[in-house]
Order: C-alpha cells, then structure tokens, then sequence
C-alpha cells in the first residue's frame, strides 16, 4: 500500500506540475498577445513624431494625444510608385513595405554597382508625407531614406521645400552607429547644418556632399562630416546618392519641380 500512495503522490505532483505550465503558457500567451499591440501602437506614435519632428510640427510637451491630432490635421501619408514618381490613389494605412520588400513582385532587386545605399533591394512603392499648413496648402514634403553605416542600417526622414530640392530638416530615428561618432547623426546641431541645403543640382542630378574636414562657407551642397565616423558619413552619402537619384526618388522629385504638389 505505502508503494501505490508514493507512486499515486508522484503522479499528483506531475498533474499539479503540468496544470500549472498550461496556465502560464496562456497567462504568457494573452500577455505577448496584449503587449504586441501596444508595442505596435506605440511604434506608430514614435514614426508620426518624427515625421513632425523633421517637418518643425513637434514640441517637447506634446503628448502623444497631442502627436496624433497634430499628425492627423497636418500631415498626409500618401503611396508614391518610385519607377514612375507618380502618387497613387491607394489607401496607404494598408500599406506594408516590409512585406513589399519580400514579395518579388514588389519589390526591386539592385545590382550592385546600383546598389550604393547597400540595401540590396528596395520596394516599388513608399509612403511619403505631405505637410500642409493651417490653410491645408502643401509647404514641404517627408521622403524616408536608409542605408549601411559601419555598423548598422540608419533610417531617416529628410523634409524637402516644395521646390523639390532644399532641405528643411533631417533626422535619423533608428541606427545602431558608434555613440560619440558615427552615432553623432542624431546630434541636433549635425542636423541644423542640412537646413536650406540643396540635395540637387539645377540639372535634378543629386549634389548634396557630406564633406570630411568641414565643408566651406556659403557651400549650398556641402555639410561637415563627422569627425572620425569617416564610414559613417559615407553612408550617408551613399544613402542620398541612392535616394536622390532615379532609382530612388528622382522621377517623383522632377514631377515636384514641375508644380505636382500644387494640385495636392
């Protein structure tokens, strides 16, 4: 009898063991669940205040009610085709780039000497942002450019004048660079340089030069590199080369040159 009461103990133990498991499993599970959403939530509250970041929209108070009123009255997600440079009257809140990315169908394999972002491959339509005034008439517009540092990936937001070529503000939110150098692409005073900088000629051939040393007074295409974070800065040459030109958004910046956003 005293070997069926072990043998009975064990196997209530096991029960109670294995009981408990499921119960956390669910208890992880709806948490994971919970948590994805407000991680997602809280992902698309950080891009909106960037993106107003980058227009001159955001304050250091605003909550994030605040970002998304001010997000909503001001600024206009639009789906732009990059071979064409054509806007596209599609729903952008649909949109997904990274599953555009990973559907061949979709997206633009590049080859290598074309490649000078090193991103590989690009989708064939972005989501860009149109920002009005408190009239709602179009005054800049937000492209999202990325491309290799050293040692990561950078992702920006540049702002554009409706001339299509002037810079009215930078910022890189995510990048995995070398804090105290080539991390210094988030430095607010890095980026005030790019403001009224052309990243195009008069030709709509990209011009912009992050220049190692310094660049000279008065140069409208030049801003400093960053002082040693030499690869840093050439990958954010490479990235506005890439972007700035006919595989990126060139064909949609000739069209802003010629008055699009006028009738926006």
């Amino acid at each position: 009898m005293a070997e069926v009461k072990s043998n009975d103990s064990i196997g209530r133990t096991l029960l109670v063991v294995l009981v408990l498991c499921l119960v956390c499993s669910v208890v992880v599970a709806g948490s994971a669940v919970g948590l994805k959403a407000r991680q997602q939530e809280q992902k698309a509250l950080d891009k909106q205040r960037n993106i107003l970041d980058v227009a001159g929209l955001a304050t250091p108070k605003m909550t994030g009610e605040d970002v998304k009123a001010v997000f909503e009255s001001r600024i206009t997600p639009r789906l732009l085709d990059l071979k064409s440079g054509e806007l596209l009257d599609k729903d952008s809140s649909k949109f997904d780039q990274a599953a555009a990315l990973r559907d061949p169908n979709l997206s633009t394999t590049l080859a290598p000497e074309d490649d000078r972002a090193g991103i590989k491959n690009r989708s064939n339509t972005v989501e860009i942002y149109l920002v009005r005034d408190e009239q709602n008439k179009i005054q800049e517009v937000v492209l999202p450019v990325y491309g290799k540092g050293l040692w990561s990936m950078m992702y920006a937001f540049v702002s554009l004048q409706t001339d299509g070529r002037t810079v009215k503000g930078i910022t890189y939110y995510d990048q995995g660079e070398t804090p105290g150098l080539g991390g210094e692409v988030e430095n607010p005073n890095w980026r005030a340089q790019w403001i009224g900088k052309k990243l195009l000629d008069d030709n709509g051939k990209p011009a912009i030069r992050v220049v190692k040393g310094g660049a000279r007074q008065g140069d409208e295409y030049g801003v400093d590199g960053l002082s040693g974070a030499t690869l840093t800065a050439n990958g954010v040459q490479h990235t506005f080369d890439f972007w700035m030109g006919e595989l990126g958004f060139g064909p949609f910046l000739k069209h802003v040159r010629e008055g699009v956003l006028n009738n926006g």
